[in-house]
């Protein structure tokens, strides 16, 4: 089997695949563009790439026998994972390998913003003695705000705090009872971090959710001579609105390694910050780490190639072909019901119950809790989130898993039934599989009957049972040119209350919201995208 090397990773791992005399080895000595790879590729078995090499579609359909591609990190935007799917290649990554490396760069950048290390090595080489130019800050006694308590945030948070630094927390997805377990300050909303922390380190994935989360407004809302670092990913800080908060003065300085494109343009506005610190995109370049994801990758493709056994995989459950083909159908509804139910309930769960009902009894249940928790937790750990690591990311959460098989009777032959709970608070969500398509329905919402088709854009809301209000929403929604799909209802009793949940062609605008929500018989208007 033939193994092609197509982007440097460490010598270690290349002399895995080397220990076997059924392995031929391929090591590129250079980034090839698309048009080579694809004529490179036609008997390669698997290949081993790291960000550089761009493994297109057009790449993936001339790999003729193309078992496996790995990643030595943890992005795979450079992989098409869809093609790689569809020709039932699988993709790996390394998650793990690179947490102590960027944790360790985040800290360090810490240190030297607080004490102006590159300014001052910068004045010394240039043959200066300027002590009082780089008078810093003590680290002791300051307030870290950590935004992202995933692996590597926990593990600044951990440097923080033998520092004797107060760590302020604020991860919408991490539980009470794991913040106490870690001994930081859990905060509920992000104003609580910008009003009191001195410094403000990133560790977030980026989604829409956290694109430009540190902006103009957010650096207005700060504490004045805050210090901000990323090592996470660009884009989450506006880059053209740190300058202007450096420039007023709002914030004393910035350490970056991330940038919104990278490699970073030579006549970018950054590069004329003095107050800013830049490294390019550093967090996993350390010995260490490039041996550990080396190794990783290269004992994740062995394994495959030679027992078939899956790890890592960011595209398929460890399952044989005969048991996928089974179980897909609740791959498909769990990964569903988990993005609704993460969507109407609390950020902040505690605990996750799965119920697995009638036949579904019968299926292996932990890919399917996996693909559940994909869904529900891909907010928090954004596109790095597969079926592997989801268990981990959930338990560093501090969200407590639980399986239940149920022999109750219902009106369907298989189901499947999702709660999520935040305190007393408990937001739920069910459904099965039906026909001989199997196609996914979602048959419960907050413990009510309904019938969606688990796609697109969902309105649902809550609202009064009164004549009309089914022509009310129509006539909104055509005023605002959105077309319904499809809608379910149901009622508590005539004239009680009633939940209505939309299928929608397009996402309502605000406008459109901002009128429904008017009804005073409308109440609990929310949008979910599934």
């Amino acid at each position: 089997m033939k193994i092609l090397v197509c982007d440097p990773v460490s010598s270690k791992g290349v002399a895995l695949f080397r220990r076997r005399e059924d392995f031929q080895v391929e090591v590129l000595d250079r980034r090839l563009p698309e048009a080579e790879l694809v004529g490179k590729v036609g008997d390669v078995d698997a290949m081993v790439v790291r960000s550089e090499t761009k493994v297109t579609r057009k790449v993936i359909e001339a790999a003729l026998r193309l078992k496996v591609v790995g990643r030595a990190g943890v992005g795979v935007d450079n992989v098409d994972v869809d093609a790689a799917t569809q020709r039932g290649i699988v993709v790996m990554n390394t998650p793990s390998g690179n947490t102590i490396s960027t944790a360790e760069l985040s800290f360090s950048m810490l240190m030297a913003l607080a004490r102006k290390i590159p300014q001052a090595h910068a004045s010394m080489k240039a043959g200066q003695w300027d002590k009082k130019s780089f008078k810093g800050t003590e680290l002791h006694g300051k307030s870290l705000g950590v935004l992202g308590m995933g692996r590597i945030g926990t593990e600044v948070a951990r440097r923080a705090m033998a520092f004797g630094m107060h760590v302020i927390a604020y991860d919408p997805y991490l539980s009470l009872s794991r913040a106490k377990a870690l001994h930081v300050e859990l905060a509920e909303r992000l104003d609580e971090v910008f009003g009191r922390a001195d410094f403000i380190t990133v560790h977030m994935p980026l989604s829409e959710e956290t694109k430009d989360m540190l902006d103009a407004e957010a650096f207005a809302r700060m504490k004045p001579g805050v210090r901000v670092i990323n090592c996470a990913r660009g884009g989450i800080v506006n880059e053209e609105d740190l300058i202007a908060a450096i420039q007023q003065g709002k914030v004393a300085g910035a350490a970056l390694d991330v940038y919104m494109k990278e490699p970073l343009a030579q006549d970018s506005p950054l590069r004329a910050v003095p107050e800013i610190i830049m490294t390019p995109h550093l967090g996993a370049s350390t010995a260490e780490a490039q041996d550990n994801v080396g190794i990783e990758v290269a004992e994740a493709i062995t394994d495959y190639l030679v027992t078939g056994t899956v790890h890592n995989a960011v595209n398929l459950p460890n399952l044989d072909a005969k048991a996928y083909e089974t179980v897909k159908p609740f791959l498909i509804l769990g990964g569903k019901l988990g993005r609704l139910v993460a969507q109407i309930s609390s950020k902040r769960n505690d605990r996750l119950v799965i119920t697995y009902g009638g036949r579904a009894t019968e299926l292996p249940t932990d890919p399917v809790t996996r693909a559940v928790l994909v869904g529900f937790l891909q907010s928090a750990g954004g596109q790095d989130v597969n079926q592997v690591n989801v268990r981990a990311l959930a338990n560093t959460l501090g969200l407590l898993v639980e399986e239940v098989k149920s022999n109750q009777e219902t009106d369907y032959n298989e189901w499947l039934h999702i709660a999520a709970y935040s305190g007393e608070q408990r937001t739920s969500a069910g459904g099965t599989v039906l026909g001989k398509k199997h196609q996914p329905r979602i048959v419960r919402l907050m413990g009510q009957p309904v019938e969606i088709v688990p796609e697109g854009v969902l309105l649902l809301l809550n609202n009064k049972d009164r004549p009309g209000i089914v022509g009310h929403l129509g006539t909104l929604m055509a005023k605002h040119a959105v077309n319904i799909a499809s809608m379910s209802l149901h009622r508590d009793s005539a004239g009680g209350q009633a939940l209505t949940v939309l299928n929608l062609d397009t996402p309502p605008t605000a406008a459109l919201l901002a009128e429904v929500q008017a009804d005073p018989d409308i109440r609990n208007v929310r949008v979910a995208r599934l």
